[in-house]
């Protein structure tokens, strides 16, 4: 096992059994049933520490870190969110509300999307967040006349399509120029103008986002220096002064033995001296540095159980099919996402076949994990497949009427259930043929 994949608290006991958390995986498979996706708390808390202290070390100003809730969000994570002393970006209404019933705060919320839609500007505005970050014009326009007769200022960032390339898949790749996200840097002049007549906004700060899974730094150094240089502008021509830059997130985390973490304070020390220099060359005061991690602060947490159902034996090779697949976890099926697993009974057992883990959905292409070595599997054996906390159960559907996983928290010995298993009822709930 390669423990940078897995939980830090995970340990294979005497008999090979994996556990997490102080827990018996197996055990927790047997009691919750599977797939079950475990989270260890210890790890989520560990990675929100990491990027507050790494960025507060290496860059003099003020900084926030933003957890950014599409890469997983429930209640429960959002309070450990808000008791790390985080902030939280939100997407939509539905982000907005379990955030809100969780109790965060709203002034550490900020809400980004490029097709914010009127009622979810009223929600946002309505329970008073932090920031809007604004992705167009015409979500500027709307916006501006939401707040027109506020007594009270909402603040608001601008996002731009910074046009800068980066080494990921093209289905997250979000900083180019022809992205669906942000406003082109032509468009600055446009937004500018229509702020200052927009007596219910306040600009404080610029945002762009380059992408996912990014372990190259160099991208980001970049996006600062279109960032700073877009203040500039708004500057000169337009007196407008703003307070903040934000990089957004998208910091890569392994997913397989061969891919390696990217340090944080490796991270944050280009962040904090791309913003520095760039602020003293430009006559700027040390600006905010805001960065919103998602995938590093959640994925390493999650760990996906399933159980082992049927087998079928081909010539050159064999599949292993699961309770679970792209119904839980579609990004193997949508960009070629790769994992790794082992067989939580007996974690350290020596390799005896290379096999093909299939999921249980009417698609061909629902296999989690393509030729994967592992030791000889049987019907009724639990799989554990680690960095499964992120853009999998946030990104989880019904698909042929399967009920979503239940989610439980692992911690010092103790878990406890988080999220229920949907049932048959949930998914009936809505249906107006249910009466």
């Amino acid at each position: 096992m390669d423990a940078y994949l897995w939980p830090l608290t995970t340990v294979i006991d005497d008999s090979g059994r994996l556990m997490i958390g102080g827990c018996d995986v197996v055990k927790l498979a047997h009691r919750y049933g599977t797939p079950l996706y475990l989270f260890d708390e210890a790890t989520i808390r560990n990675a929100c520490r990491n990027w507050r202290t790494a960025l507060a070390a290496h860059y003099q100003g003020e900084t926030a870190v933003h957890y950014a809730s599409k890469a997983l969000l429930n209640m429960a994570l959002a309070r450990l969110i808000a008791d790390e002393g985080l902030g939280l970006d939100v997407v939509s209404g539905g982000e907005l509300y379990v955030a809100l019933r969780a109790g965060f705060p709203p002034q550490r919320i900020h809400m980004h999307g490029n097709a914010k839609t009127r009622t979810e500007l009223e929600q946002a505005l309505a329970a008073g967040i932090g920031q809007i970050i604004v992705d167009n014009l015409d979500e500027l326009e709307l916006l501006a006349n939401l707040t027109a007769h506020r007594s009270s200022l909402q603040a608001v960032a601008l996002r731009v399509a910074p046009d800068i390339a980066t080494d990921t898949h093209a289905h997250i790749q979000t900083g180019h120029a022809t992205s669906k996200f942000g406003l082109p840097l032509d468009a600055l002049d446009a937004a500018a103008e229509r702020l200052r007549i927009a007596p219910g906004l306040r600009l404080v700060g610029l945002h762009a986002h380059l992408g996912s899974q990014l372990f190259d730094v160099n991208p980001y150094t970049a996006e600062i220096d279109v960032l700073l240089d877009s203040a500039m502008l708004l500057r000169e021509r337009h007196g407008l002064m703003i307070q903040e830059i934000n990089a957004g997130g998208g910091m890569g985390i392994p997913y397989t033995a061969d891919q390696h973490p990217l340090d944080f304070h490796t991270c944050a020390a280009r962040l904090g001296e791309a913003l520095t220099d760039g602020c003293r060359r430009r006559g700027f005061p040390l600006l905010r540095l805001v960065i919103e991690p998602g995938r590093s602060i959640i994925a390493r947490a999650g760990v996906a159980l399933y159980t082992i159902v049927a087998t079928k034996v081909l010539p050159h090779t064999r599949f292993l099919h699961i309770d679970g697949g792209m119904g839980d976890n579609i990004r193997p099926a949508l960009y070629g996402a790769r994992y790794t697993a082992v067989l939580a009974e007996r974690a350290n057992a020596p390799v005896e076949e290379i096999v093909e883990i299939a999921g249980r959905y009417c698609e061909s292409g629902d296999m989690l994990i393509r030729a994967i070595p592992l030791p000889r599997a049987r019907v009724g054996d639990v799989l554990a497949v680690p960095v499964a906390g992120a853009y999998t159960l946030s990104m989880a559907s019904t698909y042929n009427l399967t009920p979503r996983p239940a989610v439980v928290m692992v911690n010092d010995r103790s878990a406890r259930l988080v999220q229920r298993r949907e049932t048959y009822e949930d998914m009936v709930a809505r249906d107006g043929g249910a009466s």
